[in-house]
């Protein structure tokens, strides 16, 4: 696994390195490509902040775990993501059903348009993928959202939790 590790205002010892490194090549396993992990280590009030990211192939596997220390820390992440692993696997075995869209879903008439600040700016890598495969991707990382680009048009689109635990798509006319 090729692992980034970065240290938010603090040095990180190579000891912590090689223990990052050694607990994540357990998840090796699981891929057979070999996937990128960006490990980002924090120190805010007494609390190790420890966040994994994992892109293999364009899924995202990703922890963000706050403890006393940063080996606690991993170890909670790392179980975290592991779950995450056999959690998509076992959807991408199941597949989503094919009314998992119906057409009220994609126009949905209580969505507010409001002005929000934007705090944090993220980039990401992207591939073509289906509606269902982006739900996967949004349940896999925790968000309420995922933004990607549809495989047969081609065009930006957006699937959301709504609050009644279905899913919304917004595309563009």
């Amino acid at each position: 696994m090729k692992t980034n590790i970065i240290g938010r205002q603090l040095n990180v010892y190579a000891d912590t390195k090689a223990l990052i490194d050694k607990k994540l090549a357990k998840l090796d396993r699981y891929f057979k490509v070999e996937p990128d992990a960006t490990v980002t280590l924090s120190r805010k009030r007494n609390v190790s902040t420890l966040e994994i990211t994992i892109n293999a192939q364009g899924t995202l596997f990703r922890s963000e775990v706050g403890a006393d220390s940063f080996r606690d820390a991993l170890d909670q992440s790392i179980d975290a993501i592991e779950r995450q692993i056999r959690k998509n696997k076992t959807r991408l075995a199941k597949r989503i059903r094919e009314d998992a869209f119906p057409i009220e879903e994609y126009f949905p008439e209580d969505l507010e348009q409001e002005e929000a600040l934007v705090i944090r700016t993220k980039t990401f890598p992207y591939k073509p993928m289906s509606a269902e495969e982006a739900i996967l991707q949004m349940e896999l990382i925790g968000h309420q959202f995922f933004v990607f680009v549809d495989d047969q048009t081609r065009a930006t689109c957006v699937v959301y939790k709504r609050k009644d635990d279905t899913y919304g798509l917004i595309m563009p006319e």
